[in-house]
């Protein structure tokens, strides 16, 4: 039997911005991810801009490859939107996607960044909210 941990998949994708396109950008990501955070499969996104080197982090948490095929399905018009500020310079996978998504990721991404894959090791999550720490 699967756990969510044995299925769950961590991406981090790195953009690299266009000259002049900054502000843009950053309207398109939130854009994106007020869309994500309202309809979704994400269990977490998290994006940051390194403005000095015009690089962006993207970290999206997905429960299953069932999830990232629903994303791409729903944010398709999102993506491009993005797309149009950027160019992916790698994407990484951490955990072990199914066949079809590895596939297509390859087929999206073919020779025009490094897509790497990590396989999990060990791990746990923690997404509840914790109490906050008590001064002693």
């Amino acid at each position: 039997m699967t756990t969510q941990t044995d299925t769950t998949l961590l991406f981090h994708n790195t953009m690299r911005i266009a000259d002049g396109h900054l502000e843009g950008f950053r309207a398109a990501v939130r854009r994106a991810v007020d869309f994500v955070q309202q309809h979704g499969p994400q269990l977490m996104v998290q994006t940051f801009v390194d403005e000095e080197r015009m690089l962006a982090h993207s970290f999206q948490l997905y429960r299953d490859s069932d999830a990232v095929r629903l994303h791409w399905k729903l944010a398709d018009p999102y993506i491009q939107e993005v797309m149009e500020h950027c160019r992916v310079e790698g994407f990484e996978v951490f955990g072990e996607p199914d066949a079809d998504v590895t596939a297509r990721m390859r087929a999206m991404l073919g020779d025009r960044c490094p897509l790497t894959f990590c396989p999990r090791i060990a791990g746990f999550g923690r997404f509840a909210a914790a109490p906050p720490v008590q001064p002693a």
